[in-house]
């Protein structure tokens, strides 16, 4: 017979745990079945059969058994694992649930990743691919300045129509009420992303209809006048700023294009032997839907004997790089939004009231529709405006190209024929592209 127990307290004494040591924990391989190395205190690790090693600790709390997930090794050592089973008995000790303070911990850290900001910045990411790049730099810039700032950090679930409004009254009092409707609108796309990802419950921006003035657009400020367009463009003629700003000034009336397109306006999408410059849509000003549908598609602008003639010259100072109007600061980037606006006013011209970049889009549509009499399809189609034939459909690249292509060239002979001062001597141009 074997030994016998001396007393009954050695039937009941708790089996002696020896502490683990790093050589055993990364030692041990895994079975069969689970394996449990306990450390003490009701720390163990768990080692599954498909080989991961957990730590967990069990413990009582409120006459319960419970189990606390610690880690997993080696991304938890066990140095980590026995600081983080002392922390528990801690809380133990104050008569605190660690399970509950785990849970507790990790639902303000699930709060914290669906703040306002963080999302808007995810929505911002999935979107901007579709949008034009200033475009996109001016919804996140928007955001950044006037809306993260007071609730960027706040739950994006809580946030509550006076809050909202807040924000957008501090724009409406620094009197820039069309910044605010802006505002207004991206936080709505904002929201309406958060319901469809499970993050929110609501758009609060509803409920603010009418709690901002209505915002009149202004008109970007345009010279339409023929005689006065004849002086604009002599003035063009003398500027003496670098030679790719001069050459913007010059092809902008040309174009028809928005300056933001004009400005960044690449070498490959230029074929000066065909007299074409195609612009990718995604660059146009389209609405997000319009891009998406027409991805890959191309805005085709038929250039002038004059545009060709300017561009070759440009084509030997910035033809090596990617842009046809580079940065004065690096080749890798184009001119800034600013530099065509900045150069009319070296002119002596007010871009809030006399002309801006923008104004030379309506220069063209006015003095063509009202002066020149083209059919005004042919002037939307080649301002890139979005124009339907009478069965609804929209026109492609190509349509009423014929007649864009002659509306191009005898425009530009007729700016040089304003630049020469004959305004009152020009034959409206109508019989080379067709009478409304």
């Amino acid at each position: 017979m074997g030994d016998t127990p001396k007393s009954m307290e050695d039937l009941v004494m708790p089996k002696k745990i020896v502490p683990l040591t790093d050589i055993k924990v990364k030692a041990t391989k895994p079975s069969t079945k689970p394996l449990k190395l306990f450390d003490g205190g009701g720390l163990f690790l768990l080692v599954t059969p498909t080989g991961g090693k957990l730590w967990r600790l069990k413990y009582r709390f409120g006459g319960t058994e419970k189990l606390l997930t610690l880690g997993t090794y080696p991304q938890t050592t066990l140095t980590e694992a026995r600081q983080r089973r002392t922390d528990a008995r801690s809380l133990l000790d104050k008569g605190i649930d660690p399970t509950a303070t785990k849970k507790a911990q990790k639902a303000a850290e699930t709060e914290e990743s669906e703040t306002f900001e963080v999302i808007a910045r995810e929505w911002h990411n999935r979107h901007s691919s579709n949008w034009a790049p200033s475009h996109a730099d001016k919804i996140i810039r928007r955001l950044e300045l006037y809306i993260f700032p007071w609730i960027g950090d706040k739950p994006v679930r809580s946030i509550t129509p006076p809050e909202l409004l807040a924000c957008l009254r501090r724009l409406e009092d620094k009197g820039t009420l069309d910044t605010a409707h802006r505002a207004k609108q991206n936080c709505g796309q904002v929201f309406r992303y958060a319901i469809a990802t499970g993050r929110a419950d609501r758009d609060p921006t509803p409920d603010l209809r009418g709690a901002l003035p209505p915002y009149q657009k202004q008109h970007y400020a345009a010279i339409t006048d023929p005689e006065q367009v004849g002086a604009l463009l002599r003035a063009i003629d003398g500027y003496r700023g670098v030679f790719p700003t001069v050459c913007a000034l010059k092809l902008a009336p040309l174009f028809f294009l928005r300056p933001g397109e004009l400005r960044q306006a690449e070498w490959a999408e230029f074929d000066l032997d065909q007299a074409e410059w195609n612009v990718p849509v995604e660059r146009l000003k389209l609405r997000t839907t319009e891009k998406i549908r027409r991805k890959g598609e191309f805005h085709l602008v038929p250039l002038s004997r004059q545009a060709v003639s300017i561009l070759q010259d440009l084509h030997a100072l910035t033809g090596s790089g990617r842009y046809v109007f580079p940065s004065t600061r690096t080749a890798t980037r184009p001119m800034s939004n600013n530099t065509v606006n900045a150069a009319l006013r070296r002119l002596g011209y007010d871009t809030k009231t006399e002309m801006t970049g923008h104004g030379f889009r309506a220069m063209a549509r006015t003095i063509l529709d009202e002066v020149l009499h083209v059919r005004p399809e042919i002037i939307e189609h080649q301002l890139a405006h979005a124009v339907r034939d009478p069965l609804g459909r929209a026109y492609n690249r190509t349509t009423h190209l014929p007649e864009r292509r002659k509306m191009m060239q005898e425009w530009a002979n007729y700016l040089d024929q304003l630049r020469e001062g004959k305004a009152d001597k020009i034959v409206p141009i109508r019989r080379a592209v067709g009478a409304r």
